[in-house]
């Protein structure tokens, strides 16, 4: 039994709050060193130097807030946080610089709001990502917000499922475009119809199971089944179940339950979700997979209901201030329904907005720092925590995401959406695996010993219908560098596709060596390409 499975044993993660309450009138160096474990059942890690502070992350099922939930996050971000939260590409929040007298107050005013930590981090079922727009989207399949709460709620502190081998990730969605990224998930249900005998259109879901990224990426495999919507929690009952029973609980590098579905086989291990069920799934159907969809709902766009727009705001390294939260939650409020909901692109979306007030929300977005109207670059750029705060990160990440995209939006005239995925480490928080563009972490050795940041930059990745994880094609290169490197490589392509190319298109037709050398153009000496 490895080391985080004895802590786990001796005391479940979920019974970990009363601890918490003490240690706040006791102190920081009163907390037992298992419990540093244990408090990433309520979202809490110990922040980079482990001398004092933690990060806290909240879950936002669907990525639904009201605006009095937002205006929390504002006042918390403001008292203890230094004035900063970061949106997650699992649609949360996060907190910095917080302390471990001040959780008390923090967890109390969250949850006034019905806003849960409970299951934010840990070896549990986390937070159930989904469509932003849900419910406002004219073209989704069907509104699946009753299923997301149903999950969440169903799986809420339930101590039958608190003790997994490793963290569980989820999507449930009715999206079209499948913006929640089923394909990366532990579980991934995307709506799907399919006709009756009479003729008429039946909604249900397509599960994937076994996706998840890190250091060794995998895509989840679709069970071969049509999933009624009253049945889709039995579903994940059951997927949960068997990872609980039978994942690997000796080696937390082959934890998740990506490695299981790979060890069993996606037969067995249906045919192991089918004998758990009590009622027999039909077979699935050959359901059609968006092809290079771009998945993030930015901009302005009519929404189902007759009159309303909904206006999607990039938020640059996905870092915001407590202001602007605050602004955030007005702007919902005066010109909407109090809502506001995130993406998994580290984005605000403004729904229920109507057309008379388009403009003057885009004014106020726009005076907040927020665009709705992004550059092709600006538009995906994704960044992790970095080196600032994460124990595991090699490089810094937030700032240098601005600065690369600031450069290319100068530099680089382009008309085709580009995902910059950068991650500070190969764990893969920043999804650097499939973006158009992948940059990881690493550490550069240069003259005399001395060692700089730098990146791996790897190209090619996408989700859906021929999803790709990167080709790693220039290692090493300098992160003061990486700029420069990316504004070659992105002129390269528009002066030599081909007319129907798309990004994706040209370097798969590019060798690892022409990509290289692109990048190279007027590189500095001494970075080699990978495989040279």
């Amino acid at each position: 039994m490895n080391e985080n499975e004895r802590i786990k044993k001796e005391q479940d993660g979920l019974d970990v709050l009363e601890n918490i309450s003490r240690y706040a009138k006791t102190g920081f160096s009163s907390i037992d060193p298992d419990d540093f474990l244990r408090m990433r059942w309520y979202g809490l890690y110990q922040q980079k130097p482990n001398e004092g502070h933690f990060m806290l992350r909240i879950k936002v099922p669907g990525g639904v807030l009201t605006s009095d939930q937002l205006r929390t996050v504002a006042g918390v971000t403001r008292d203890f946080a230094r004035g900063i939260t970061d949106i997650t590409t699992r649609q949360n929040f996060q907190f910095h610089w917080l302390t471990v007298e001040d959780l008390p107050d923090i967890l109390e005013r969250f949850d006034r709001v019905g806003i849960s930590t409970a299951g934010a981090c840990g070896d549990i079922f986390r937070n159930v990502t989904g469509c932003p727009v849900a419910g406002i989207d004219p073209t989704e399949v069907f509104d699946a917000r009753p299923w997301v709460n149903q999950i969440n709620g169903f799986f809420l502190t339930n101590k039958d499922y608190s003790d997994l081998p490793r963290k569980f990730k989820t999507a449930i969605s009715g999206c079209t475009q499948h913006c929640a990224q089923p394909e990366i998930n532990d579980i991934g249900a995307t709506g799907v119809t399919r006709k009756r005998l009479d003729g008429s259109v039946e909604h249900g879901f397509q599960v994937r199971v076994g996706g998840g990224l890190s250091a060794r990426p995998f895509f989840a495999k679709p069970l071969d089944m049509f999933v009624p919507p009253d049945q889709l929690l039995s579903v994940f009952e059951s997927v949960v179940g068997i990872f609980r029973d039978n994942g690997n609980r000796e080696n937390r590098k082959k934890a998740r339950l990506k490695f299981l579905v790979d060890e069993w086989g996606i037969e067995r291990f249906e045919e192991e979700v089918r004998g758990r069920l009590s009622w027999s799934p039909d077979k699935g159907e050959d359901w059609p997979q968006p092809r290079r969809a771009f998945r993030d709902h930015i901009g302005v766009h009519a929404q189902r209901q007759e009159g309303l727009y909904w206006v999607g705001a990039t938020v640059l390294s996905g870092r915001l201030t407590d202001e602007q939260v605050e602004e955030a939650a007005r702007i919902a409020d005066q010109f909407g329904q109090g809502v506001v909901r995130t993406t998994n692109q580290q984005n605000l979306l403004f729904s229920d907005i109507a057309q008379a007030n388009v403009d003057a929300v885009r004014r106020a977005l726009t005076d907040a720092g927020l665009d709705t109207d992004p550059s092709p670059i600006r538009r995906a750029a994704v960044a992790c925590t970095g080196n600032e705060f994460c124990n595991l990160a090699l490089t810094e990440t937030k700032k240098l995401i601005v600065e690369i995209v600031e450069h290319l939006e100068k530099t680089v005239s382009i008309d085709e959406p580009i995902r910059i995925n950068l991650n500070g480490c190969p764990n893969s928080c920043g999804q650097h695996h499939i973006g158009n563009i992948g940059l990881q972490g690493c550490l550069v050795k240069q003259g005399g010993g001395v060692s700089v940041e730098g990146y791996d930059v790897s190209l090619g990745g996408r989700l859906g219908a021929d999803s790709k994880f990167v080709r790693a094609i220039w290692r090493k290169v300098p992160a003061t560098d990486v700029k420069v490197a990316l504004e070659n490589l992105l002129n390269g392509y528009v002066e030599k596709r081909d007319e129907e190319d798309d990004f994706s298109d040209f370097v798969d037709r590019h060798s690892d060596a022409e990509l290289a050398a692109l990048m190279k153009t007027t590189f500095a000496e001494g970075v080699t390409p990978a495989g040279a």
